[in-house]
Formats: structure tokens, sequence, C-alpha cells
């Protein structure tokens, strides 16, 4: 399959979160709107392993396809399964424990915008800062887990976009790079697609989506 080198959407503020919170790490919904148009069909299982405050779930139930997903953070948990009409389908637990879940069917395709870590930081987000796992090794180690337990439920031939970027700061993060890297220990690379902006802010002009296929 041929994938678009760039393409342009509108950058939305997500709407899906309670008011009063910091929801500044969701994508927004018009992203996942054109994955799911493009790549994915009506009653689809579409899965996310970061869930979040429910993006990819809003978005796809909107489109009539069947949400799933996990979420590590209680709260952002709850409040996207008191949201949705398929709130039994998504779980408030370890994604890179995803496979064990006896919860989940085979799914159609995935989508998400994993957490961000600066390479020169301690806090690990995915083990919530836990200091025995601190560090930017331990965290794509980590990563490098969640996603083959994203493969063992995904359908033979069936697409995975991980949003990320680059991060910038007092040192340079090659995020983008790495974590194609070690998905693509599990997962085959297809391609990356250039995500530009149309009515962003100044400072992010463009996002990348990496996409992987899960062959057998």
């Amino acid at each position: 399959m041929a994938y678009p080198k760039d393409i342009t959407v509108d950058f939305q503020s997500p709407y899906n979160a309670p008011k009063g919170v910091d929801n500044s790490d969701q994508y927004p919904e018009s992203l996942v709107r054109y994955f799911l148009k493009h790549y994915t069909k009506t009653k689809d299982r579409i899965f996310d392993p970061f869930l979040g405050f429910g993006t990819t779930a809003f978005v796809a139930e909107d489109m009539r396809r069947e949400p799933y997903g996990i979420e590590a953070d209680r709260s952002r948990f709850e409040w996207a399964a008191g949201q949705l009409t398929h709130w039994n389908n998504i779980m408030y637990g370890d994604s890179g424990k995803a496979s064990s879940y006896n919860h989940f069917p085979k799914m159609d395709f995935c989508i998400t915008s994993p957490p961000y870590m600066p390479r020169n930081h301690k806090w690990n987000p995915l083990y919530n800062g836990d200091p025995k796992y601190a560090g930017y090794d331990a965290y794509l180690k980590r990563m490098g887990v969640v996603f083959q337990h994203v493969k063992n439920i995904m359908k033979r031939n069936a697409l995975v976009i991980v949003q990320a970027d680059n991060l910038e700061g007092r040192q340079f993060t090659p995020l983008v790079r790495d974590l194609s890297n070690v998905i693509g220990k599990h997962l085959r690379p297809e391609g990356e697609i250039i995500v530009r902006w149309k009515n962003s802010r100044p400072d992010y002009p463009y996002t990348h989506a990496l996409i992987f296929k899960n062959i057998l």
C-alpha cells in the first residue's frame, strides 16, 4: 500500500476532557479521524493502548467503529469510561500486559499517541516515575514490551499508527527515530507521514505519524 509523504489536517483542541484539567498531551481528534476514514471501515475494532481521555475511542464511536483501549491513569480512565457508549471495551491497567487480558478480541487497527520522555530526564512516565525504572533506556525498553503485546492482539496485516514528536530542550531527543527503532523490532515499519497542522500554534507546525504492520 502506498502512503502519502505528508498530509494537512486542522489542528483542533481536544474536546473530550473534564474542565480544568491539563489535556495538553492529547492529540487532536482530526488526526484520528483522518486515519480512520482512510484505513478502516464501519464496525472495525479500533485499539489504543494509551487511551488517555479517550480521543481515539470517541472518534471511533462517532465514525461507527468499535473502540477498545487501556489507560493506566485511573482518573483519565474513569472519566473516559463515563462518557463512552462502549465503556466496557476499555480498561484500567498496564498496556505492557495487553495480550494477557482476556478482555480483548483481535483488533483491526491501532492508533495511539504514547507518553513522551526526554532522554535527559529520570522520571519514566510508563512507570509513573518509579525510581527503580528511571531513565530513557528503561522507557524505550518498556515501550518495546508494550508494542510486543499490541502485536499479539492485532489481526494479521493490521496497521498500527503511532504519533510521535522529537523533543527540543536542553538536550535534543530523537524520539521519532527511537520509537521507530524499538517498535520496529515487533511490527514491520511501513512508512512515515508528516502531518502538517492547519491553524495550529506557531511553535507546533507538524507532527509525525509512524506506520507499522503486523506481519505474523
